[in-house]
C-alpha cells in the first residue's frame, strides 16, 4: 500500500511525539482522516460534536502539558468553526497546530462549494501558515510548522486540498527541486530557557533595593517558579499580586499574598497598587493598566522570558528578558534582606480582613442560592491534586475568589480572549492528558449550553470529569456591564422555563443532579465528585448576585445607581441581594 501524504503526516506527528488530535471529520480531511487511521495505534483521535470545542481541547491540553495541542476540521465552515479556539491558544501564548482541509487544486478559484481560502483566512491566528501544494513538502514543512508553533508557543495551521491529501508522498508533479530530505526520526525538541544578562540583573536588584513599598504581579509564566517567587516575595517582605491566569502560581491561603488584580481582584491588590514605589513584574504583561501604578509613582522592574513584551504596559527602568526561574535564582543572592516589613504587615491584616468578608459571603443559609457558596462547596470537596477549568463570565469572578490554590492545584480558563464556553473541552483535554487527576469545569449556563454536545464526547471516552453549572438563567456578566455603564438591562436573561442540564447528563448515560435549594447542595456535590464517570451538577444560583469589583470607584457607584433611577426591572431582588451581602460582610 503506497503511503499518501495523510498518512506521512501522521506518521510525522507522532515522530514529534503527537498522540493525540482533537477533531471532527468532514469529506474536507477524508485523506487526512485515513492518514491518522493507518497510525491508530500510536495517534489517538477524539471525536467532538462540534469544532469550537475541538480547538478548546487542543488549546486547554497544551495548557495543561506545555505540550503541542493539535486539532484538525474539514473545509469551510469546520475550519471556520476552530478559529475561536485557536484565537484562545494565539492570545494565551500556547502552542498548537491546526489541520484543515482544502478543496481539489484545479476547482480553486471558480467559487466552488465551500471554497474558503483558509490560508488567508487563518494569517492573523498562525505563526506559521501554509497551503500543501506538493507532496515532496512533507515531512518538512510539518517540522516547520510543529517548531513554529513550539519554539514561538502560538499557533501553526497547515491546510490539504482534497487531491494532495490522496497523493502518493513520492509524487512530485511539479518537478521541481526537493527542499531536501529532513531526518527520518527526530531529536527531542525543547526551547531552551533564556538567561538572564548579568547588567540587566544588576539593575534590577539595585531598583529593588532602593524600593521601600515593593510589590510583585506574577503571571503564568512564573508557574514553574513559585519557590523562587516565595523566597524574593519573602526577601523583599512584598505581598504578592497574582493575574487571573497565574493564580496557580502562589497558593491562595499563603500569608505573603493579597490575591488577584483587576476587575476580579481583591481590594488589598488594587489598594497597594496605588501606594507601592517599586514594582516586580514577574511573567505577565498585565494587559489593564488602569489598576497598575500610574506612570511616575512606582519604578518598575519586569521579568519576561517574551522580550518583545516587558516594558509594554509601564515605563520599565529595569528590563531583564529571561526565564523567570532562572532570572530570580540568580537575582536572590544580590538582595538584602528587607529590615522594614511594615508595608507588607499592613496588607496581610487587611488581606486577613478581606478572606473574613469572602467566607461570609459562602452563607449556606441564604436562598436562591449565592453562587459564592456554590463554588465554595465545590472547593471544600476537591481534593489537592484537583484542576479547575472555568469559562469566562460572572463564572470567573466567583472561582477566582473562592477557588483555593493549595498543594498541587491547579487553574485554567481563557486568559486573554475571555472568551465563553471553554470550561468543558479544557477539562475534557485536561483529563484525557492526566486520567488518575481530578478535573472540574465550573461553568456557567451560558457557557455550558454552547458546546454541551460534548459532554457526550466525556461520556464516550469514559473521561470522569466533573461539571458544575452555576444557573443563574443569564448572561450575568453582560447583565452588570449593562447597569455599571449607567444603562438598564437589556436582553440578557432567558425567558422561562430555566434549563436543567442535569437531565441531559442523565440522558447522556451519566450522573446528573439538579439542586435549587441551598441544604441540597453540600451532599449532591459529594455524590458527583465520588462517581467513578463523568457526573454534572447543575444548580439555580441567585441571578441578581453581584459580581462586585475589589474595589468599588465612585464613577461605578455613580453610574450604578443612574442605572437604577432609570428603572431598572430588577431593581428590588439587586438591592435587597446586595444588603444581604453588606449584612454577611459585617457579621463576619
Amino acid at each position: 500500500m503506497k503511503e499518501i501524504v495523510g498518512e506521512s503526516l501522521a506518521r510525522r506527528l507522532v515522530e514529534w511525539g503527537v498522540d493525540t488530535i482533537f477533531g471532527l471529520p468532514g469529506d474536507g480531511i477524508n485523506g487526512l482522516m485515513e492518514g491518522f487511521r493507518r497510525q491508530r495505534e500510536k495517534l489517538r483521535f477524539v471525536l467532538v460534536h462540534h469544532e469550537e470545542a475541538a480547538a478548546f481541547m487542543a488549546t486547554g491540553y497544551a495548557k495543561a502539558t506545555g505540550r503541542l495541542g493539535v486539532c484538525a476540521a474539514t473545509s469551510g465552515p469546520g475550519a471556520i468553526h476552530l478559529l475561536n479556539g485557536l484565537y484562545d491558544a494565539k492570545l494565551d501564548h500556547v502552542p498548537v497546530l491546526a489541520l484543515t482541509g482544502m478543496q481539489e487544486t484545479s476547482v480553486l478559484g471558480t467559487y466552488y462549494q465551500q471554497e474558503v481560502h483558509l490560508d488567508r483566512l487563518y494569517q492573523d491566528v498562525a505563526g506559521y501558515n501554509l497551503m500543501i501544494t506538493n507532496p515532496r513538502q512533507l515531512p518538512g514543512v510539518v517540522d516547520l510548522a510543529v517548531r513554529t508553533a513550539l519554539s514561538r508557543r502560538t499557533v501553526s495551521h497547515l491546510t490539504f486540498p482534497n487531491d494532495v491529501q490522496v497523493a502518493a508522498v513520492t509524487e512530485d508533479p511539479y518537478r521541481h527541486v526537493g527542499p531536501g530530505s529532513p531526518p527520518d526520526s527526530l531529536p527531542t525538541f525543547s526551547r531552551p530557557p533564556l538567561r538572564p544578562a548579568e547588567e540587566d540583573l544588576a539593575r534590577a536588584a539595585e531598583v529593588l533595593r532602593a524600593g521601600e513599598r515593593v510589590a510583585m504581579l506574577v503571571g503564568v509564566g512564573a508557574r514553574h517558579a513559585r519557590g523562587e517567587v516565595l523566597a524574593v516575595a519573602e526577601r523583599l517582605a512584598s505581598p504578592i499580586v497574582k493575574t487571573l491566569p497565574g493564580k496557580l502560581v502562589v497558593p491562595d491561603d499563603h500569608p505573603l499574598t493579597t490575591g488577584g488584580l483587576g476587575l476580579l481582584g481583591t481590594a488589598p491588590s488594587e489598594e497597594l497598587m496605588e501606594e507601592c514605589d517599586t514594582l516586580l513584574m514577574v511573567g505577565t504583561s498585565f494587559p489593564y493598566g488602569k489598576y497598575l501604578p500610574p506612570d511616575g509613582q512606582a519604578r518598575v522592574v519586569q521579568i519576561d522570558d517574551e522580550p518583545s513584551l516587558v516594558g509594554m504596559r509601564r515605563p520599565t527602568e529595569a528590563p531583564v528578558a529571561a526565564d523567570a526561574k532562572l532570572a530570580l535564582q540568580q537575582l536572590l543572592p544580590m538582595l538584602e534582606p528587607a529590615s522594614d516589613r511594615s508595608f507588607l504587615t499592613k496588607y496581610q491584616r487587611k488581606m486577613d480582613a478581606w478572606r473574613a468578608d469572602m467566607k461570609a459571603l459562602q452563607n449556606p443559609s441564604r436562598d436562591p442560592i449565592a453562587p459564592q457558596y456554590l463554588i465554595s462547596c465545590v472547593d471544600e470537596a476537591a481534593g489537592d491534586d484537583a484542576v479547575l477549568t472555568c469559562d469566562s463570565g460572572t463564572i470567573a469572578t466567583w472561582a477566582a475568589r473562592h477557588w483555593t490554590i493549595r498543594g498541587g492545584r491547579e487553574f485554567y480558563l481563557s486568559g486573554n480572549l475571555a472568551t465563553m464556553a471553554p470550561g468543558l473541552p479544557y477539562a475534557i483535554a485536561v483529563q484525557h492528558a492526566f486520567p488518575g487527576r481530578q478535573v472540574i469545569a465550573f461553568v456557567g449556563d451560558g457557557g455550558f449550553a454552547m458546546l454541551m454536545a460534548d459532554f457526550l464526547t466525556a461520556v464516550r471516552h469514559e473521561l470522569p470529569i466533573k461539571v458544575v453549572i452555576n444557573n443563574n438563567n443569564s448572561y450575568g456578566q453582560i447583565l452588570w456591564e449593562q447597569i455599571i455603564l449607567g444603562y438598564p438591562e437589556y436582553a440578557v436573561r432567558h425567558r422561562q422555563p430555566e434549563a436543567d442540564f442535569s437531565s441531559w447528563a442523565r440522558g447522556c448515560g451519566a450522573f446528573g443532579a439538579k439542586v435549587k435549594e441551598p441544604g441540597d447542595l453540600p451532599d449532591a456535590i459529594r455524590r458527583a465528585f465520588a462517581h467513578p464517570g463523568p457526573a454534572l451538577v447543575d444548580c439555580d444560583v441567585n441571578p441578581n448576585e453581584p459580581p462586585m469589583p475589589g474595589k468599588v470607584k465612585y464613577e461605578q457607584a455613580k453610574a450604578f445607581t443612574e442605572a437604577f433611577l432609570r428603572g431598572q426591572p430588577h431593581k428590588a431582588a439587586i438591592l435587597a441581594t446586595v444588603a444581604r451581602d453588606k449584612i454577611s460582610e459585617l457579621r463576619s
